[in-house]
């Protein structure tokens, strides 16, 4: 087993975001390309987006820190720290409205870059 604090990533995510050109910044917590788990740590300071792209597959967004907008088409959800927004099998994008960190989770369906099952 392993545990482990997803505070610390966020705050070293964050002040990486600050630092960076793009005003975001992530690291992988857990799983990884080849995996089908994914889990991602990200921040991105207030303003800046992660722009429109389709899920590779069932994903979500756990809001550690800020406040983020979902936007998928004509609809909009807005998550808050300890929210988890499940994100729609449709293209959409991230917004952070302050500075924000999440933890995407992804499970990338098989036969769309993940390993084979089995």
């Amino acid at each position: 087993m392993q545990k482990l604090s997803l505070d610390a990533p966020a705050r070293e995510q964050l002040e990486a975001a600050g630092r960076a050109p793009a005003g975001r910044a992530a690291r992988t917590a857990v799983g990884g390309h080849d995996h089908l788990l994914r889990q991602t740590v990200i921040a991105l300071c207030a303003g800046q987006e992660l722009a429109e792209h389709e899920n590779p597959g069932e994903a979500t967004v756990q809001v550690l820190h800020g406040r983020v907008r979902l936007v998928a088409g004509d609809t909009e959800w807005e998550g808050r720290h300890g929210d988890l927004l499940v994100v729609p099998p449709r293209s959409h994008r991230l917004e952070a409205v302050v500075d924000s960190a999440v933890l995407l989770t992804v499970v990338k369906q098989p036969g769309r870059g993940a390993p084979p099952a089995g």
